[in-house]
């Protein structure tokens, strides 16, 4: 299993994923609310993991530039459908991953990830690269699942059994303590991690961490 036979997961399931609801709605409400609080009308900002757009959708519309991608050509594919439907000059898709995107003259002063670190193999290592892609003072926003916090049960047995058979995508397991110690020994500052969830605690902490 590798990057490649990620993709391929994902671009299997993106037309599925599309349809899906939103488990909390109102803990994404929030999620959104308190991202848009922390950017600026002058921002250049990167989003990894996007899926099928829907949260770029959401938060383009007031940023100078965001740069929104996913490792799958068809979830890009869905989210330019949709950004058809609805243009948003700021907004561009792109297929990548935090690793394929080479620093330009100018940094990102955002990086957003969205349920995307726990789908990361290497996880010192992209948070080493969005480090580099960011600019001094900027800002890394992320919401993942801490798999290790989750029912033993579904960790050890069921998520297996399930990548084992194609049904699940790789998941990297860590507890919130310590990607907190991931993020802190890539160069951030954490500044919050919150709970946005509405529905008990669904071991996703929402973390802001600031570049040193």
């Amino acid at each position: 299993m590798n990057t490649a036979s990620d993709a391929r997961f994902w671009d299997r399931a993106s037309r599925n994923y599309a349809k899906g609801a939103i488990a909390d709605q109102a803990a994404y409400e929030r999620t959104l609310d308190r991202t848009r609080a922390l950017l600026n009308a002058d921002d250049k900002v990167l989003e990894l993991g996007c899926g099928t757009g829907t949260t770029a959708l959401k938060l383009a519309g007031g940023v100078r530039e965001y740069l929104a991608t996913d490792i799958s050509t068809e979830m890009i594919a869905i989210a330019n459908e949709r950004y058809a439907d609805k243009p948003i000059p700021a907004l561009a898709f792109q297929v990548a991953t935090t690793e394929t995107i080479a620093p330009g003259p100018e940094q990102f002063n955002a990086i957003l990830g969205f349920n995307y670190l726990h789908l990361v193999r290497d996880l010192p290592g992209t948070l080493h690269h969005i480090h580099g892609l960011l600019a001094k003072g900027g800002l890394f926003i992320s919401k993942t699942p801490c798999v290790g916090e989750m029912n033993p049960l579904i960790r050890l047995a069921l998520l297996p059994a399930m990548r084992a058979i194609g049904k699940a995508p790789y998941a990297g397991v860590f507890r919130r303590s310590e990607l907190a110690q991931h993020i802190s020994a890539r160069g951030f500052d954490i500044l919050a991690t919150e709970n946005h969830a509405t529905k008990g605690d669904d071991k996703r902490p929402y973390i802001v961490a600031r570049k040193s």
